[in-house]
């Protein structure tokens, strides 16, 4: 591929990426934007196929599975935070580890699986804790997704 494949490919991982997260910031979402924010969170992990590192595949599919739990689809939000965690294992992600975790307890948390989710929210927040140099902004971000997934389960 030409560098100026590469780069378009790089543009459009991180426009896609950022455009899912709009539409899933929405206050209301009519199933328009729904079919929108998948189309470009696929999109998304798609661009990234072609210039991504480990990581930026890790997200993308922690990013999707984050959408479909939203539209209550516990199948595919596990099948996509599964992806995430093996390639996080695979790859030696700690920095991205918990993330994975969140997803995977989010996905069960969904899918009435209260049990696993509280281990994967365990997991997850060992995982964050145990981050050191992760700016206090970010470090908020994530306990609010591991709060939020939490209450998933009515804890």
């Amino acid at each position: 591929m030409s560098e100026s494949e590469l780069d378009f490919h790089r543009k459009m991982g991180e426009k896609c990426f950022n455009a899912a997260w709009d539409y899933f910031d929405k206050k209301r979402r009519d199933a328009n934007d729904e079919q929108q924010m998948l189309h470009l969170a696929h999109a998304s992990r798609y661009h990234w196929t072609f210039v991504g590192t480990p990581r930026n595949l890790a997200v993308s599919d922690w990013q999707i599975s984050r959408i479909y739990a939203a539209l209550n689809e516990p199948h595919l939000a596990l099948h996509f935070a599964e992806s995430s965690l093996g390639i996080c294992e695979k790859k030696g992600l700690s920095d991205t580890l918990h993330t994975a975790y969140e997803a995977m307890a989010r996905a069960h948390a969904i899918g009435r699986d209260n049990k696993a989710a509280q281990n994967y929210l365990d997991k997850a927040r060992e995982q964050l804790d145990r981050l050191t140099g992760l700016d206090e902004e970010d470090r908020k971000i994530y306990e609010d997704q591991i709060r939020e997934t939490e209450a998933m389960i009515g804890k």
